[in-house]
Formats: C-alpha cells, sequence, structure tokens
C-alpha cells in the first residue's frame, strides 16, 4: 500500500469506478433497447421464434379470362358424374336426338322405350347435334345446307334457321364468349356469336377437313383435327390463331374425334385410317404416338366416373374400353350383328353408350359395365353425331356433348 493512501479513500475509488461501470452499463442497454442490432427489444426475444414456413403451394396457371373455375384440378370431368344436371336442363325431358346426313333429319328417340318418337325436318346433309354453351339450346349442324337448326330441348320444337356457312362442326370457347365452327371444306375456323352466330372472326387454315377438337384443362388452347390431310392444329383460343401444326406420322392418317385425358395432361385423337388413337402432349405438341384399338377409329366418349373411355371402331363393329390409371385397352366389346358405330355420348346416369350406326340406318344401346348391346333401334339414313340430352356439366363445349 502506497504510504500516502488509506483504507478509507480506496473504498472511495472503488465505489465511483463501480458507480460509473454501473451507469455505462444502462446506458448501453438503454441504446440497445433502441437500436437494430438482428436480435430485436427483450421482450421482442423473450417470444418464441417463429415456425419455419412450409413450402407454397405451387401456382396454377391462370385459365382462359371469363372460363368458369375449374372444379378439380384432377379432373376436368368432375362436373359430370351421374345426375349431376345443372338447374338450367332439369326440366327437359332425355331424349337421344340422330341427326341422319343422307335424309335430312334427325330422329328423336325416347330412351326409356328404345322407340323414335318424332322425325324432325332440318337443312341438308346434318352432321351433328350440338348443346350450347349455355345448355339452352341444340344447334343441328346442316353442312350442305350452309345453316345451324335450333331446338328447343325443353319442347323439342325445332326453330327457325340461322344462316352459317359450312357447319361440318360446331364448338364453344370455354368461357362462352364464341362458337367456334369448324367450316370443314371452305378450310376455316370461325369465330362467331354463340347465340346470334353472327360472324366475328375467321381463322384461315392450311390442312384439309377440320373437323373435331377439345379444349386444354385451363382453356387456353385447343387441339383440332384435319382428316383430309392426315395433321393437326393448335390453336390460341384467346388470340383466336393457329400457334402450331404437325402432319400426323402415318401415311393416310384420317384423324377424327379429339378428346383430353382427366388430368389434362394428354390428348387422344381417334384416327380412322391408322386403326387407333394418337396420343399426344398438347403442351409440347410434339409427335404423338399411336395406340391401335380397332379398325375404323371413330368417336371417343369418357365415363361417368371418368375413369375410362369408350371408343367405337366403326370399319369392325366394335367398342374398346381404354383405362386412364392403367394407360391401356382393357376391354373390347362387339355388336352381336355387325355394325358401324360411330359418334355418340353417355346417359345421364352413365349406364348406357349410345352410338349411331353411320353405314347401317340404326342406333346402338350399350351397356356400359357389361358391354352388352341393349337396343338397335332404325332410324334415317346415315346417322352421324347424335347427342344425349340432358347430360350432367355445367357448360358445353360443342360437338355431341362435352361438358365441364
Amino acid at each position: 500500500m502506497s504510504p500516502h493512501t488509506t483504507p478509507r479513500s480506496t473504498s472511495a475509488r472503488l465505489a465511483r469506478r463501480a458507480g460509473a461501470l454501473l451507469a455505462a452499463g444502462l446506458l448501453a442497454a438503454l441504446a440497445g433497447c433502441g437500436s437494430d442490432d438482428g436480435r430485436g427489444t427483450a421482450a421482442e426475444r423473450a417470444k418464441p421464434a417463429p415456425r419455419p414456413a412450409g413450402p407454397k403451394p405451387a401456382a396454377v396457371p391462370p385459365g382462359l379470362p371469363g372460363m368458369p373455375p375449374v372444379l378439380d384440378p384432377k379432373d376436368v370431368y368432375a362436373a359430370d358424374r351421374p345426375g349431376n344436371l345443372s338447374p338450367v336442363v332439369k326440366g327437359f325431358p332425355s331424349r337421344v336426338y340422330v341427326p341422319n346426313t343422307n335424309s335430312n333429319t334427325v330422329s328423336v328417340i325416347d330412351p326409356k322405350t328404345y322407340k323414335v318418337i318424332e322425325t324432325i325436318p332440318v337443312g341438308i346433309q346434318p352432321q351433328h347435334v350440338v348443346p350450347s354453351w349455355d345448355l339452352k339450346t341444340l344447334w343441328v349442324n346442316n353442312n350442305r345446307g350452309h345453316t345451324l337448326t335450333p331446338i328447343d330441348p325443353a319442347t323439342g320444337v325445332a326453330g327457325k334457321p340461322v344462316e352459317v356457312h359450312d357447319p361440318y362442326n360446331l364448338y364453344f370457347t370455354p368461357n362462352g364468349k364464341y362458337a367456334v365452327v369448324m367450316a370443314s371444306m371452305d378450310r376455316e375456323l370461325v369465330f362467331r356469336d354463340p347465340h346470334t352466330m353472327e360472324r366475328k372472326k375467321t381463322v384461315p387454315v392450311s390442312c384439309y377437313g377440320v373437323n373435331h377438337a377439345d379444349f386444354s384443362a385451363d382453356g387456353r388452347y385447343f387441339v383440332v383435327s384435319c382428316e383430309f390431310s392426315g395433321e393437326l392444329l393448335k390453336v390460341d383460343t384467346e388470340k383466336m390463331e393457329v400457334i402450331g401444326q404437325q402432319k400426323l406420322p402415318f401415311e393416310g392418317a384420317m384423324p377424327q374425334d379429339v378428346k383430353i385425358s382427366p388430368d389434362g395432361k394428354t390428348f387422344y385423337i381417334a384416327d380412322m385410317m391408322a386403326h387407333g388413337m394418337w396420343v399426344l402432349d398438347g403442351e409440347k405438341f410434339t409427335t404423338p404416338t399411336l395406340m391401335p384399338t380397332g379398325k375404323g377409329c371413330h368417336g371417343l366418349y369418357v365415363s361417368r366416373d371418368s375413369k375410362e373411355m369408350y371408343v367405337p371402331n366403326r370399319g369392325e363393329g366394335s367398342i374398346s374400353v381404354f383405362d386412364f390409371a392403367q394407360n391401356k385397352l382393357t376391354k373390347k366389346w362387339w355388336l352381336p350383328d355387325g355394325g358401324s358405330p360411330d359418334m355418340g355420348g353417355v346417359s345421364a346416369d352413365g349406364k348406357v353408350l349410345w352410338l349411331s350406326g353411320r353405314y347401317d340406318s340404326e342406333v346402338y344401346a350399350i351397356d356400359t359395365t357389361t358391354g352388352k348391346q341393349l337396343a338397335r333401334i332404325p332410324v334415317g339414313g346415315g346417322p352421324h353425331g347424335l347427342a344425349v340430352y340432358p347430360q350432367p356439366g355445367r357448360y358445353s363445349l360443342g360437338h355431341t356433348g362435352v361438358f365441364r
């Protein structure tokens, strides 16, 4: 100890130093309360740490503007379950409307009795009976008569024909904004008002025989078959322009009906000369592969549970059954007395497949569980794109009844 230092003075200095250190600590703590050091305040630090966020759900690509929302992203046909009828059609009598191409008539069948109850005169060469987007009208496509005959499905009464040139087939954009006429001989896709059928835009095409189509799950594009040149088109729905075109890799190909898979990933195209279905990636629009089904493969119809697709083979009188989950053909039904099963549709309850007999002036009713022929009904000459109506679904994309 220094001779000049006393115990009392040393204690005083220590006390002053401790006080200074305590004050400095308090100032630092106060400064820390207002600083952004990445740790937050003491109160904030006392809170439990937030749990790490889980993976963000995959962004669903926006659909065609104005299109009704997809009910189930895994099944574009989710609205088509047995008996799931729109309020618009619930009062309509159940009928099968058969356009007779050679007789210029529509035969009307009562599906309960399997009898023709009426024959309606229409224009020249009726090809298909097409439900409108809003489900309120059936349009008969009088191809060579250059008219559409409207039928009121509530009463079965035909209205005044509307002049439309070369209406081989008819579709509707998923938002209901346009009707799309497949003008086969004119080599045009004609976008029209869905009610008045006034022409809005004409899209010339370089292929021959545009006739059938189906839309992507989001409605932004559709795939079209060109029967007479063996080609496929990809069309932008909103821009109303062709954005892809390809020749099928089969000499003499004649593509017909087009249908998308329930999961929206694959398009199937029936080909009556390649005797099978083309399997196409619609997004990539790469060269499709061929799945043989039978001679004269023509129509494509999805079952009410979205598990199977019925494929009539017009050239051999059979119907192939394709299983979506197994990705293969699982059954083949033969008409007992032969025939020419062509276009048609599935009953509202899903129990009966109705098909026209194109070359035999008859219609076939087939049990979808057993494949047994339930009835064979005489109709007019050259029966073609028959419509079973009403059917489940919120709106129609056209043809003989493609509902979503």
